[in-house]
């Protein structure tokens, strides 16, 4: 791992783990935010039913996917799995988040963006690849690796029955 990938991780990772323990000790203000959010995808998936009366349940599980992954970021285990896994809950946790009445208009767009900056980060962790080949990449060489030795030998057995 690089020094910067070595700083910058456990810096990016900071806020989801704070904010995830946030969730899990006191889940009820994020429980409030994602209650409507919750009711309407029950209305578009019925089997989302049980978790729509349980928001304080998928808030714990928000708290507990941003405290697991970010600390997995922050240690460089599973980096990519984990930056997923950060977008994931912060995906829900933006898309349910209603400002408070008492802060202002310019406070909820620095919120907001700051917010959308933190997911960028981890969506640009969790396609990094450490200068590795990825997962696709390496799957495509070994096919075509596999067809040239296929091909090769193919031709080997022609000759040995001519």
């Amino acid at each position: 791992m690089t020094l910067i990938r070595t700083i910058a991780r456990p810096l990016l990772a900071a806020p989801f783990v704070l904010g995830g323990l946030s969730r899990l000790r006191a889940p009820e203000s994020s429980a409030a935010a994602l209650r409507p959010l919750l009711a309407k995808a029950s209305r578009s998936v019925p089997a989302l039913q049980g978790l729509s009366d349980r928001p304080e349940l998928v808030a714990r599980a928000i708290g507990g996917v941003q405290v697991g992954a970010g600390a997995l970021l922050a240690l460089g285990r599973l980096p990519r799995i984990s930056s997923a896994l950060i977008v994931a809950s912060q995906a829900l946790t933006l898309a349910s988040d209603r400002p408070s009445a008492e802060s202002s208009r310019g406070d909820r767009i620095a919120s907001l963006a700051t917010q959308a900056g933190l997911t960028g980060g981890a969506l640009l962790a969790a396609v990094d690849t450490n200068g590795k080949p990825s997962l696709v990449w390496r799957a495509k060489d070994a096919g075509a690796r596999g067809q040239k030795f296929l091909a090769k030998e193919t031709r080997k057995a022609k000759k040995a029955l001519a």
